[in-house]
């Protein structure tokens, strides 16, 4: 898909007002002297600002396939994988790890100077306002990744111009926070709209404000514990319900190849709705309404683009067949559900069956053979033995498809999303008010593929719950609506309940069968320990600035 690329220094040219954003070729060569001297200059240095996220470090596989693999939610599911953080088994030597804390820190260093460079060319001033609000929000957004995962780092808001800047002590987590705060409220007031970019890869003002209500729920939760930013989370969250510019999907496509294959009925002709915000990220379909902030890829890597992901490769239905690659898609099947998942659903949401798959590929012939007929012992199969199958290669557009690489993008912000912040920050804030029920059961609606506006019976949360019961709900239905996308271990985490959840969860699936792999989850579950709250800092980062400490733990 339409992606913002970059070779080493070899940026593409941006326009700042269409598509074409993404749509470019990389041009030969920019000499650094050129970089900030005029419009051109400031736009080709923010597509470096913005290419980090679409790295193997990060969105283009590992925090899907490695370190987010391993919840309550999904588990690694290769025969054998007993080390690395898909198990909780890692050191500070780990590669996965030391490889997003560069990339992060690159794409920090890339915003540092592109902030300070700013106001050197002559150009638009509202053009150059949209810019620097973009630098400044990915800078917070830098910063939020590191400090989630490392706790107190160095944190950097200027350029790195000799080696002694790189000597610095870690800053206190607090103040990490005050200057995302910072940063990300400031560009708030400068980039422009969704509805005006008509596509998710771009940072617009309702995706800042909904990271903004992400960025505050983390902070009301552990480890600060700073109760009074539910305030500002539902604030947040509900600017972006009052723009208007975004709502859920509340349509599918009707042609049958897209019904979610249920051997019990033949196939659903439901609408399931859920389905098809999975089906736009790998068809270079943009709903900006649903699917607010995606980060792109594009190519198959026969077509001269080389900014691929993983997406559905990694962690989706397993299909190994050489004959029909180009039909299917080639998946290892790595990401699977756990039971605990599966169970959460209710009968009749749709979106289970869609997350989960229901059936698995022939590798001859490339027929679908239902899950839930399996017999004897493989039926004990049937909550654990499910691949992700949120994203789906069948249905990638771009032909031919390339075993291991494809433009399919990731979903870092969506519209249900918002939803359900609202209806948490509201919840803590003013209990389980009215508000906060039409917000989830909007929700809840939309995944049995009913009207989300109308009342239902089957759909709804009982009406009546306490604070705490609606707040357990409402993780719950995090759970369903977002697996698999990279939210999970963060949310136990601030909720202070990652270590007992996947002890908990280990326990129960350590004594499951073992035909699905899910004893790699048990055995991951069982890992985990109060210092996997924290990443341990990469030791080639200790062994080169003396200035920083280890975490605990470590």
């Amino acid at each position: 898909m339409k992606k913002i690329y970059i070779t080493l220094a070899l940026v593409a040219v941006l326009s700042s007002s269409c598509e074409d954003f993404l749509n470019t070729k990389p041009i030969d060569k920019i000499a650094q002297s050129q970089y900030f001297t005029n419009e051109e200059g400031l736009t080709q240095g923010l597509a470096g600002v913005y290419d980090p996220l679409g790295s193997a470090s990060l969105y283009g596989e590992s925090l899907y396939t490695k370190l987010e693999a391993c919840t309550d939610e999904g588990f690694y599911a290769r025969s054998g994988q007993k080390t690395e953080p898909m198990v909780y088994v890692f050191n500070p030597t780990d590669p996965t790890i030391s490889n997003m804390w560069n990339t992060l820190y690159d794409g920090l260093n890339r915003a540092n100077d592109l902030i300070a460079n700013i106001n050197l060319p002559a150009m638009d001033e509202g053009k150059r306002q949209v810019i620097l609000g973009e630098a400044l929000f990915l800078r917070g957004y830098y910063h939020f990744m590191l400090v989630k995962g490392f706790g107190a780092v160095p944190m950097k808001t200027s350029p790195t111009t000799t080696p002694n800047g790189t000597q610095q002590p870690a800053t206190p987590v607090a103040e990490i926070y005050a200057q995302i705060l910072k940063d990300m409220t400031e560009a708030e007031a400068k980039v422009g709209t969704s509805s005006a970019y008509g596509y998710s890869s771009r940072v617009s003002k309702t995706v800042v404000q909904g990271i903004l209500s992400r960025v505050c729920l983390t902070m009301a939760g552990f480890p600060l514990n700073d109760t009074a930013k539910y305030k500002d989370a539902l604030a947040w969250s509900k600017k972006v319900m009052d723009s208007g510019e975004h709502a859920l999907n509340v349509t599918a496509n009707p042609d049958p190849k897209y019904n979610t294959f249920n051997p019990s009925n033949g196939g659903s002709t439901a609408n399931n709705a859920y389905r098809q915000i999975f089906i736009n990220h790998v068809q270079d379909i943009y709903d900006v309404k649903e699917s607010m902030w995606e980060i792109d890829f594009k190519g198959n890597r026969g077509d001269g683009y080389f900014e691929t992901g993983r997406l559905g490769n990694t962690n989706g239905i397993t299909f190994t067949g050489a004959a029909l690659f180009n039909q299917i898609g080639y998946s290892y099947g790595f990401i699977r559900g756990t039971g605990r998942l599966f169970n959460k659903y209710g009968d009749g949401d749709l979106r289970r069956d869609w997350v989960l798959t229901t059936y698995t590929f022939n590798n001859t012939t490339g027929a679908k053979n239902p899950i839930n007929k399996l017999a004897g012992a493989r039926a004990s199969e049937f909550p654990y033995g499910r691949d992700c199958g949120k994203w789906r290669r069948e249905y990638e557009a771009l032909l031919p498809k390339e075993k291991n690489h494809n433009p399919n993008n990731f979903p870092v912000l969506r519209y249900a999303d918002v939803l359900l912040m609202m209806a948490e920050s509201e919840n803590q804030v003013n209990g389980p008010t009215v508000a906060a029920y039409n917000a989830v059961n909007q929700v809840r609606r939309r995944g049995y593929g009913l009207a989300i506006n109308t009342v239902s019976a089957v759909a709804d949360l009982p009406a009546g719950l306490s604070k705490g019961a609606f707040q357990t709900a409402i993780e719950d239905e995090r759970m369903r609506e977002l697996c698999f996308e990279g939210t999970r271990k963060s949310d136990l985490i601030r909720w202070g309940k990652f270590v007992q959840t996947m002890n908990s969860v280990g326990a129960e699936m350590s004594t499951a069968p073992t035909l699905a792999n899910q004893q790699y989850a048990g055995f991951g579950g069982l890992n985990v320990e109060a210092k996997h709250l924290l990443y341990p800092i990469p030791s080639r980062e200790i062994a080169s600035n003396k200035e920083i400490t280890q975490n605990p733990g470590w």
